[in-house]
């Protein structure tokens, strides 16, 4: 296992929103939607005996060439069943061969669950950009965060981003869900810390009310500064609210690029610390600057792809 976090692309991950993978109109309309990504489900939102029939529909989708045609950037991502499922083998095969960005895999509570994807994945020759997001959504899950996101050092690996199940976490543990998730909150901050600890990104759980706007912004308000990347979405008028709260506004962006541009200057070269606007500015702030930096490109280009096409 390497000590050093391997580096990964960046990508938006504002609003990514679940999809039920049988549900012919949703899937339709997906190719006018602006979220950064979807998520074809196989799991809660398919009933036990709908199993098959959403698999078929999902490789139909995918077979066709519909979801190559979706807008460029929107990254594709398909949730199989629990792995301890009669149907999460099954889930696998049509996932793989389907060929999304990333298959995520519900209550991963220990690493050796991601090692059982990937060994499965490996076995059958899958290409290895097809990546691995983790669901946290039990107590032994949030207990174990840092151990699984730890498998985010090892070569090769997969793992790429966490994503919060809060429905099932407050199910699990009996916590009263209430406006700001008080009793959430320090196993939300839990779940960042050990993302960040190892490099993955981390999104938010779902806001049940997708009427309640109010709500939802406040919500994505709070995300956002606990340091989450994005949000889990369960209804399109969800996305443009959590596109605003995880993207990179101009006064971030402005001072990003002053970072950049300071560290740039041939005196500065080789400095750790320099002095910008009377302020101490270190190399890790570069760093992270030009992260943003990166990310707020790869926003524009796709904000700009889609009122092009």
């Amino acid at each position: 296992m390497s000590n050093k976090i391997p580096s990964r692309p960046v990508r938006p991950r504002r609003s990514v929103l679940y999809l039920p993978a049988g549900n012919a109109r949703a899937l339709d309309k997906l190719s006018g939607l602006d979220c950064d990504g979807a998520i074809f489900d196989l799991e809660d939102s398919v009933a036990p005996g709908a199993k098959d029939q959403a698999r078929e529909a999902l490789r139909e989708f995918f077979g066709q060439g519909r979801a190559a045609a979706l807008p460029g950037g929107m990254e594709k991502i398909i949730r199989i069943n629990a792995l301890s499922s009669p149907w999460a083998g099954e889930d696998l095969l049509a996932a793989r061969g389907c060929r999304p960005d990333a298959i995520l895999v519900p209550k991963v509570e220990a690493p050796e669950d991601i090692t059982a994807i990937e060994d499965a994945l490996e076995q059958t020759d899958a290409p290895l950009n097809l990546r691995i997001w983790a669901m946290i959504e039990t107590p032994l899950g949030v207990m174990n965060a840092g151990r699984i996101a730890q498998a985010a050092r090892s070569d090769g690996t997969r793992l790429d981003c966490f994503v919060v199940g809060g429905n099932d976490l407050i199910k699990e543990t009996g916590v009263a869900s209430l406006p700001g998730r008080p009793w959430l909150a320090q196993w939300l901050m839990q779940i960042v810390l050990a993302a960040r600890a190892y490099g993955l990104d981390v999104l938010d759980a779902v806001y049940n009310d997708f009427r309640d706007q109010d709500g939802f912004a406040a919500e994505c308000g709070d995300g956002q500064a606990m340091g989450f990347d994005g949000k889990t979405l369960i209804h399109p008028a969800q996305i443009e609210p959590a596109n605003r709260a995880f993207g990179i506004d101009d006064t971030a962006r402005v001072e990003a690029e002053a970072i950049v541009s300071a560290f740039a200057q041939p005196e500065n070269h080789g400095r750790g610390v320099i002095n910008l606007d009377g302020r101490m500015v270190e190399r890790l702030h570069l760093e992270v600057a030009e992260r943003m930096l990166e990310k707020a490109q790869r926003i524009s280009a796709r904000d700009n792809q889609e009122i092009t096409s």
